[in-house]
């Protein structure tokens, strides 16, 4: 059975690059009706934080996208001690009893390229036994085979057949001299015991892979097989690191911005994969539905952001368009979090009381098309949900070519006629532009005056659907407040 996973190290927060690979994983999954696997490779207490583990969590509970089984690394090492000892009883392994490093790191000198060291790889193994027995600390270091011309070898699924002489390879450190795996062990023991059949992660380790090759077939373990993804790199070709580009690259920071997760799932997919119809938009079961490791390209995938605007413009647009895409009621419940303040949102909502599920499910439909993020709700629909609008300047008030008179002449117009229509946008829109008519006064300079009296802005969502949710008391003060700061 086809079993994937996903092996984060909790040693920051959720990078972009990581959640493209829990994605990748994911989906094959998903298409192929496999298992998908979460396993936290925590073995370097050192590094690990609490912080890290819950930025994880947090960043994938987002996305929304489950899995099957969950392990954690540090759980197991009684395992990857278990599988070092045996390859170390074959004779593929040997101690290294080097002090200044004691194995922790992989090599047993700073200067040169470094492979074995000759004294430590020839030791007998009566003596090695005598030194560990007298508990002098060591390092296991697999025995790489030297002078045997031999030709590492594996097919990876999107950068094809990969070579390495066994001779061009150290001799890694398994166990370290306090008797931890290294990422090498840990990783490999565990991908043979949870019977991992496709191996999906960054291009970064496409090197490792030799090193895991000599690992499973040590182990005696069945070799999975292999697929990399293309890096993920800034516009000036630096690879997207934590360290170099900070929040930008952090899965929370789209979130908290305003992203909906299956826009964002949407974007990292299309980071060095193409479904290979030039289509763009793609919600999560079409995703699922296209989604092969054919369809993976080998260049570096390129995130566009600078730092006057964090975000790639193709991942703003795909937002927009998978918030016009939900169904009104879906969108509702997004934008209330937002709203109401909610410790995801980037902006503080000024809303008071007249916020409720059921005024915004009204309000909704008007300000979809004029939002990128759910975020900008805040800015768009706030005038909807308070009692007092923010002080706006009353020159907004007079239209262009118009004078104080004219927008008082209008206001005074709109109130009347407010007053005495029905109150729903159609005939609010025809009573208005009869009275527009009257007042031989073009729509547009009509109209300016009482959206900016009703909305607090020239800018906003469209006037009469506006004024009917608004309500014919909330329409009427307002104007009468207008014409009181004219």
């Amino acid at each position: 059975m086809l079993r994937v996973r996903f092996a984060p190290s909790p040693t920051g927060f959720l990078h972009v690059g990581s959640a493209r690979t829990f994605i990748s994983n994911w989906l094959y999954a998903r298409h192929n009706g496999g298992t998908m696997i979460f396993r936290l490779d925590d073995t370097d207490a050192e590094r690990n934080t609490d912080v890290s583990v819950n930025s994880i969590f947090d960043g994938l509970r987002w996305l929304g996208l489950s899995w099957d089984e969950e392990y954690k690394q540090s759980e197991r090492l009684a395992l990857h001690r278990q599988v070092a000892e045996a390859i170390f009883a074959k004779g593929l392994a040997y101690r290294d009893f080097t002090p200044a490093h004691n194995g922790d790191s992989e090599k047993s000198c700073p200067q040169g390229a470094w492979l074995f060291n000759p004294g430590m790889r020839d030791l007998s193994r009566a003596e090695s036994d005598r030194r560990a027995a007298a508990g002098e600390p060591f390092a296991l270091r697999f025995r790489v085979p030297r002078d045997q011309d031999r030709l590492l070898r594996f097919v990876d699924s999107v950068y094809g057949e990969q070579t390495k002489l066994a001779d061009e390879v150290e001799d890694f450190a398994l166990l370290r001299s306090d008797g931890m795996p290294t990422y090498h062990l840990a990783s490999c023991a565990d991908d043979a015991d949870l019977r991992i059949s496709h191996i999906i992660r960054g291009q970064d380790h496409l090197s490792n892979t030799f090193k895991h090759l000599l690992i499973f077939e040590a182990a005696g373990a069945e070799t999975p097989q292999f697929a990399h993804l293309p890096l993920l790199v800034a516009p000036d070709g630096t690879k997207l690191s934590k360290r170099r580009h900070g929040p930008v690259v952090s899965v929370t920071t789209y979130r908290d911005a305003g992203f909906l997760p299956e826009a964002f799932i949407n974007f990292l997919c299309l980071l060095g994969w193409s479904p290979k119809n030039d289509r763009d938009f793609l919600t999560v079961p079409e995703l699922i539905s296209a989604f092969t490791l054919e369809g993976i390209n080998r260049s570096n995938a390129v995130v566009n952001f600078t730092e006057e605007d964090p975000f790639d413009s193709k991942a703003v647009w795909l937002n927009a368009e998978h918030i016009r895409a939900l169904p009104v009621e879906q969108l509702s419940e997004r934008l209330l979090p937002c709203l109401q303040g909610c410790p995801t949102s980037a902006a503080v909502s000024r809303c008071g009381p007249l916020l409720t599920p059921e005024k915004l499910l009204q309000v909704t439909p008007l300000i979809r098309e004029r939002i990128k993020f759910l975020c900008d709700v805040n800015s768009v629909a706030d005038f909807f949900f308070v009692d007092q609008l923010p002080p706006y300047d009353c020159l907004e008030l007079i239209p262009q070519k118009g004078d104080r008179a004219l927008a008082l002449k209008i206001l005074t117009e709109a109130r009347e006629v407010i007053a005495a229509t029905p109150f729903d946008h159609a005939s609010l829109e025809a009573a208005l532009r009869e009275a527009a008519t009257r007042l031989g006064v073009k729509t547009g300079p009509m109209f300016q005056p009482i959206r900016v009296a009703v909305c607090g802005r020239k800018n906003a969502p469209p006037l009469f659907e506006t004024m009917e949710v608004l309500g014919r008391e909330v329409c009427l003060e307002r104007i009468a407040q207008a014409i009181a700061k004219l």
